[in-house]
């Protein structure tokens, strides 16, 4: 027995390894072979090399040396590999790191089957075929992402995976009632959430207002608001996709809170989740209805609709001075005026930016509230904001062309304070 495993546990495991090492050369075969190259691995040895890794490992399990004898045999075998193939580049053989990896992997197949839980065999074979298989298309990708995006990537990760863990979870001085923590969590819940819509704003394919305009009520609803609403003032003619967009962007943005608030308070969430599916409904149903019969008339909008990096240092700190400052001034509110000056905080909020607003309640930003008067809050918070973006569409797309989609967002509002008033009641 093997670690208190049966035998057949033990045939169980290897069986595991030889069948993701024969789905690995499946797709090393299809790769590399179709190619006509004398390339090392495939159906055949991958098979082979997981096997003698795990009979190897067996053999010395406890100081692994036969397992390490044969590992440098493999990658001696590799390493003559990549000479001889170096040597033939001329010929227009062009060496390859992946050619030993996945042999050097196949290879631990066996090791990591017996010792560790079957899902990380497979998530292994299963991560290399995706990698096999993608490489045209990985390539392609890699030349269209600019060199600004991926060190600003950078940069969030190490915010996310360096910064992040390093914060204190407490309370530094006593008027903050939340901790570093906890703002800096919030950054990387939101601006993550906004960034995934952002590369797929920008790289999604669409035509049409529609996708960009639900993209956008991810990422922002009042910057989607601002520009579809100076693409209709620059078209002479009507354009229903353009104002189904305004719609679409705001009934997105009820889904989008509510989802962002259930990151960190569930109870919360599930307050809110009736009316922002109804406010969702509402919004969306008459983005399609305005829209239906005229997709043709539609044409694919303009770049102007494309938002900016949400992974932006500067749009970080802002964010999280935002926060900072709105759970001060909503815990120092609450304190001298009570619930009514929460929804007052939460209406003036609305005016700039309703996640700080939100997230800050759901992290507990303010005490003694109950969870029907947080949603309240927060409800009345959407509705201000939206009255603001009616206000932006009248003033950056003119009443000629924004005016029923300004109507829409009122109405989407007064909708939002019933809810509010019930939660109250």
């Amino acid at each position: 027995m093997l670690d208190g495993r049966t035998p057949l546990e033990v045939a169980g495991r290897l069986g595991l390894a030889l069948a993701m090492a024969i789905f690995m050369g499946l797709a090393f075969e299809g790769v590399y072979k179709r190619e006509a190259r004398t390339s090392p691995g495939g159906i055949r040895t991958f098979p082979m090399l997981a096997l003698v890794g795990a009979l190897l490992y067996l053999i010395d399990p406890g100081t692994l040396l036969a397992f390490v004898v044969g590992l440098g045999a493999v990658a001696i075998w590799l390493y003559a590999h990549l000479h001889v193939a170096a040597a033939e580049h001329s010929a227009g053989q062009q060496p390859t790191l992946m050619i030993p990896t996945a042999n050097l992997l196949a290879y631990t197949l066996g090791p990591v089957a017996l010792t560790q839980p079957p899902w990380l065999v497979v998530a292994a074979a299963v991560t290399a075929v995706l990698l096999l298989e993608g490489r045209e298309a990985l390539h392609r990708a890699v030349q269209r992402v600019p060199p600004d995006e991926i060190f600003t990537l950078g940069k969030f990760l190490i915010l996310v995976g360096v910064v992040l863990p390093l914060l204190p979870n407490r309370p530094v001085v006593d008027w903050i009632p939340i901790t570093p923590f906890q703002v800096w969590l919030a950054l990387v819940a939101v601006s993550a959430l906004s960034y995934v819509t952002y590369l797929l704003e920008r790289y999604l394919p669409a035509s049409g207002a529609l996708l960009p305009s639900i993209l956008g009520g991810v990422y922002s609803s009042t910057a989607t608001t601002v520009a579809l609403a100076r693409e209709c003032k620059a078209h002479a003619e009507e354009r229903p996709d353009l104002e189904a967009g305004v719609e679409m962007a705001t009934a997105v943005m009820y889904l989008r809170l509510d989802i962002v608030v259930a990151f960190f308070n569930l109870r919360l969430a599930r307050m809110l989740l009736l009316p922002s599916v109804v406010l969702f409904v509402v919004g969306a149903g008459i983005a399609l209805w305005r829209r239906a019969g005229r997709r043709a008339e539609a044409p694919r909008a303009s770049g102007s609709l494309v938002a900016m990096n949400p992974l932006q240092l500067s749009a970080a700190v802002t964010f999280a001075a935002l926060f900072v400052v709105v759970t001060v001034a909503t815990s120092w509110v609450r304190g001298r005026f009570g619930p009514a000056g929460v929804y007052t905080v939460g209406a003036v909020s609305g005016v700039t930016d309703i996640t700080p607003f939100a997230l800050s309640l759901a992290q507990g930003g303010v005490s003694g509230i109950s969870s029907a008067s947080l949603a309240a809050a927060i409800l009345i918070s959407a509705s201000a904001n939206n009255v603001v973006k009616a206000a932006y569409a009248l003033l950056f797309g003119g009443a000629r062309a924004c005016l029923r989609p300004a109507l829409v967002l009122v109405a989407m509002a007064a909708l939002g304070v019933i809810f509010a008033l019930l939660y109250l009641s």
